[in-house]
């Protein structure tokens, strides 16, 4: 995500002027805009021509921008773009104000969008922003006598090193450790947090002992594929499989499930833990919330006036950040977010705990 400018309004507001550069950023401002929102943007719209000379053709597409006072959002993943509807507030063409119109946000294509900003809706945006220059999953591959070493970011992989060695084994084998090294060295650097071993035959599972016996730390965060070739077209293959997408989804989930584990284990103790609105929402008056966590989906749901919760979530969440504490929105698609769910949406782990 790149934002491309910020304008201060009047009431809180604040206009973001966003380029989405992935799928991902999409999926982001589909959690980011709600009803009430001001979202504008370049786009195309059937115009019925008041033109004697021309057969009623249903009208002529016009290229127009728009500003909608949002009712809808819709993450379409697989047409690669976001749906958003709502009321034409602002136009380039006054004969379309209030009518009802629907943006197709795309990749590459700057949107605005204009809001009374809640601490994790900005968190999030962030985050997209930081995801596109910092790469977090890298991909080696490795065969005989050769390694090398791409990061993956948004779109396009980077190379980040190559290395060679003498092939080999016997006489030849320190030479064959020394690039195992080398390798493990480079990964080692690196800010990432997922590594996919890559690579025909049996090299890689080699270089994945040698990585386990001599960087265990670096070892946890590698995941080994089947490829026929190394570098350039080995990266292609991995990413063709969607290997990149798994391992990003497994890595949120793994910490999303040690997350739950921790919840589920202090409850079963009756140690410092809350969950329930009202024992959350306490606990952050409090200050005793160490890491909040809530759903997706009940966050939504609560925004939109159409949730059961009797406390103001966006309180809660400016209360514990506010207090030094952390917040971690789960996914509902997935088991620890289905875990959270039955008890109730909203957990915290506890500083202390509370009588």
């Amino acid at each position: 995500m790149r934002v491309a400018d910020r304008q201060q309004r009047e009431g809180g507001r604040e206009r973001l002027t966003l380029v989405p550069e992935s799928l991902d950023d999409l999926w982001h401002l589909s959690h980011v805009v709600e009803p009430g929102d001001r979202v504008a943007g370049d786009t195309t719209r059937r115009i019925q021509r008041d033109d004697e000379q021309l057969r009623d053709t249903g009208g002529e597409r016009e290229h127009l921008w728009v500003e909608l006072a949002v009712e809808d959002v819709e993450f379409a993943k697989f047409a690669n773009r976001l749906r958003v509807g709502g009321e034409i507030v602002d136009c380039s063409r006054e004969d379309q104000l209030g009518h009802h119109h629907t943006i197709n946000v795309e990749t590459q294509t700057e949107v605005e969008v204009e809001k009374v900003w809640k601490p994790d809706q900005r968190e999030r945006v962030e985050e997209a922003v930081e995801a596109t220059d910092n790469p977090d999953v890298a991909v080696a591959t490795v065969e005989e006598g050769q390694a090398y070493v791409h990061t993956v970011a948004q779109y396009g992989t980077e190379e980040r090193a190559s290395l060679s060695g003498t092939t080999g084994k016997g006489e030849y084998a320190r030479s064959r450790e020394e690039l195992f090294a080398d390798l493990t060295d480079v990964l080692s650097r690196l800010d990432v947090d997922a590594v996919i071993l890559a690579g025909p035959g049996f090299t890689k599972q080699d270089a994945m002992d040698y990585i386990e016996e001599n960087a265990p730390e670096l070892a946890e965060l590698v995941t080994t594929v089947d490829t026929s070739a190394v570098g350039d077209r080995g990266v292609h293959e991995v990413l063709k499989r969607g290997a990149v997408e798994d391992v990003q989804q497994q890595t949120r989930i793994a910490e999303e499930s040690e997350l739950v584990d921790e919840l589920t284990g202090r409850i079963a103790e009756g140690a410092k833990v809350a969950y329930g609105p009202a024992s959350v929402a306490e606990a952050a008056e409090y200050g005793a919330v160490e890491t909040l966590l809530v759903l997706d989906d009940h966050l939504r749901r609560e925004r939109r006036g159409e949730g059961e919760w009797d406390v103001d979530v966006d309180r809660v969440i400016e209360t514990v950040e506010q207090k030094g504490g952390d917040v971690t929105v789960f996914s509902g698609e997935f088991d620890p977010g289905r875990q959270l769910a039955n008890l109730g949406g909203i957990a915290a782990l506890l500083r202390y705990r509370l009588e």
